[in-house]
């Protein structure tokens, strides 16, 4: 009998592949979604776009969706006593585990760990360690579409907010000047002096985050519209507007 988990949904590419894969393995079935909101401006905590567009996503995979707000501004023990009364619930739910669309970076996934090392729940880790070159391609073969809703111009210029991930931006991704650091705990954007660094492909590294509209793990497109950017707070948002069907 597969075992039943949560996935942590950002409404991004990667936790959309996620689901993806996880509906193709037979040991889990994802019951759930879970995603944090920023509780002043309904808006999905760093990727930034609308509550209406993520409610829009969870009725396209058929999956019921826990909220979880954060305050604004959210402090590190904030966002971890709201998380963990949301794992309490989680394991009182009979839940097995909680997947995570993380790709690469140790630091985030022993965080992951170290959360729910209490619960005992699962972490799971169904995209880890797939190269990020490969699997950007793999994503957009299968039909996934997103845009880009989050820049850190310290990593990458802002003109790329709101554009396509697609084979062209992949492509100008590897032609972009190099970056100058990486994310920090939670993927909230820091700057940590790390040199020099290639633009990943995924934005595993801060540079960017997105918002699915398309793909399998959907049962139909969302259908948006690019409106426009707005800077705030040091990172570049594209503002992704829903169209009635």
């Amino acid at each position: 009998m597969p075992k039943k988990i949560l996935l942590s949904w950002s409404g991004g590419k990667d936790s959309a592949w996620a689901l993806h894969l996880l509906r193709q393995n037979p040991d889990y079935q994802v019951t759930a979604l879970i995603t944090t909101l920023n509780e002043k401006f309904r808006r999905v905590a760093i990727h930034g776009f609308r509550e209406e567009l993520l409610d829009r996503q969870a009725i396209a995979t058929g999956l019921p969706l826990w909220k979880v707000d954060l305050p604004y501004p959210c402090t590190n023990a904030d966002y971890e006593s709201r998380m963990s009364a949301i794992y309490t619930r989680t394991v009182r739910e009979g839940f097995h585990g909680v997947a995570f669309g993380d790709l690469f970076l140790e630091d985030i996934r022993a965080y992951r760990i170290q959360q729910l090392a209490p619960t005992a729940l699962e972490p799971i880790f169904p995209v880890w360690g797939i190269p990020t070159h490969q699997l950007a391609r793999q994503m957009i073969a299968a039909g996934l579409r997103a845009r880009l809703t989050c820049i850190n111009p310290k990593l990458l210029d802002v003109s790329f907010a709101g554009r396509e991930f697609d084979s062209q931006l992949l492509a100008d991704l590897a032609a972009a000047p190099k970056g100058l650091g990486s994310i920090g705990p939670r993927g909230l954007g820091s700057i940590d002096g790390l040199g020099s660094i290639d633009i990943d492909p995924c934005g595993e590294r801060g540079e960017f985050h997105t918002f699915t509209y398309a793909g399998p793990m959907f049962s139909a497109p969302i259908l948006i519209a690019y409106s426009h950017t707005v800077e705030r707070e040091g990172f570049a948002y594209a503002e992704l507007l829903p169209i009635q069907p």
